[in-house]
């Protein structure tokens, strides 16, 4: 079991099917399976495509984590803003949350709504099983 991050948009994005990849970050499986993405649209999001975010760990940003762990995440989730900014038109939108494999459709703990290119990557904390809706 795994933490796993996912997205919702409401447009289709390419994914990656290698989850051996090296990358530090890619839009593809890693823990999941179809049930958990079902899972996490229908409690989670309010978009029409779920995707996970996968990098053998999901994105966390809390006082919690352990400090490189939280490193990674930030450069992740500021790796996934840039891609995300590129599909993206003015008045877009995408969800991002993160929880343990097995919990995608137990009660969330937070919502957060920030600007997908504007925002202070060492002002904010995202832990797990927050909602985090990135705007354009």
């Amino acid at each position: 079991m795994g933490l796993a991050s996912y997205i919702g948009c409401d447009i289709e994005i390419p994914i990656k099917d290698d989850e051996y990849s090296d990358e530090i970050f890619y839009i593809g499986c890693c823990f999941t399976g179809e049930f958990d993405l079902l899972n996490v649209k229908k409690y989670q999001f309010t978009t029409s495509y779920v995707y996970e975010v996968s990098s053998h760990w999901g994105i966390e940003i809390s006082e919690y984590m352990n400090p490189k762990t939280c490193v990674e995440s930030k450069k992740k989730l500021i790796e996934l803003c840039e891609i995300m900014d590129s599909y993206f038109d003015k008045g877009d939108f995408f969800e991002l949350y993160s929880c343990w494999v097995g919990e995608e459709a137990e009660k969330r703990d937070g919502e957060l709504t920030l600007q997908i290119n504007n925002f202070d990557i060492d002002q904010i904390e995202i832990p797990e099983k927050t909602l985090v809706r990135f705007e354009k």
